[in-house]
């Protein structure tokens, strides 16, 4: 890594700690995008762009996870009993998930995860909220949905949240613990994910030095210090600062982040 990048990625680092404190949201959406715009300017091969860029994503989630699971359980918030129960599908799908990724090329990999950006910021736009609808299913059932959650959440370097807030919703869990079980669900989906994207690019060739697999670790070690570090200045601005123009200013910058995607998808 070039000593020119670290002010950037210190910078990048900062910027997705305050967003997530800010906006309570997790950096993938914005993270891997700019990532990919970082290591296209180092001269990593094309064909790994996307896949490093995930990967990255995913291993500094590792930390900001815990870190937020760990506020959440000491207002006792977080379900524990459905963590449990989705805990070793979610390991499940997380592992596979970054092989799937693995096995997607580059242009394909960059639309659906523009897809994905959009997606969400066109939920943060709406910004409607789940309705009950009925109770949440055995442990059988949460191990799958688990297992669908470890496996999208992974292969978009994403905590879930998107997923498994909205779910729990439906299955009459109230907000604050559905957020909170979320939270702890990040962990799982974090590690095993870092862990899968290792694995992964174990086998691929013209990896830059310092990668872990896919895991470029000098971004990410940068971006865990300087983001945990500017998370609660973002959370205490959060206060002061109107909710409904804060997503609207994100969804604009998703959308921005998403195009780049898309134009990195038709060869860009």
């Amino acid at each position: 890594m070039s000593l020119a990048l670290l002010p950037v990625l210190l910078a990048l680092g900062a910027a997705i700690g305050f967003l997530a404190g800010l906006l309570g949201i997790g950096g993938g959406m914005t993270l891997v995008p700019l990532l990919t715009i970082l290591f296209t300017s180092e001269g990593f091969s094309p064909t790994h762009l996307v896949h490093m860029a995930v990967a990255t994503s995913t291993a500094t989630m590792a930390f900001t996870a815990l870190s937020s699971m760990r506020a959440h359980a000491q207002k006792g918030a977080v379900l524990w009993a459905v963590v449990v129960a989705m805990a070793p599908g979610i390991v499940l799908g997380s592992l596979v998930g970054p092989q799937v990724a693995s096995a997607l090329p580059t242009r394909a990999f960059a639309a659906v995860f523009g897809a994905f950006v959009w997606f969400s910021a066109t939920r943060m736009l709406i910004a409607s909220k789940p309705k009950a609808a009925r109770e949440l299913p055995g442990k059988a059932g949460l191990f799958g949905v688990g297992t669908v959650i470890g496996a999208i959440s992974s292969l978009l370097g994403a905590g879930g949240g998107f997923i498994t807030i909205p779910y729990l919703g439906r299955h009459n869990v109230a907000i604050h613990n559905a957020v909170a079980t979320s939270a702890a669900l990040g962990v799982p989906i974090a590690v095993a994910g870092t862990i899968g994207f290792i694995v992964a690019g174990l086998r691929q060739p013209d990896l830059p030095r310092w990668s872990a697999g896919y895991v470029y670790l000098p971004a990410m070690a940068v971006i865990v210090v300087a983001s945990m570090l500017v998370a609660p200045l973002g959370a205490s601005v959060a206060h002061r600062w109107p909710a409904v123009k804060l997503r609207r200013a994100f969804a604009a910058l998703l959308y921005a982040l998403g195009a780049y995607m898309f134009w990195k998808a038709v060869g860009g």
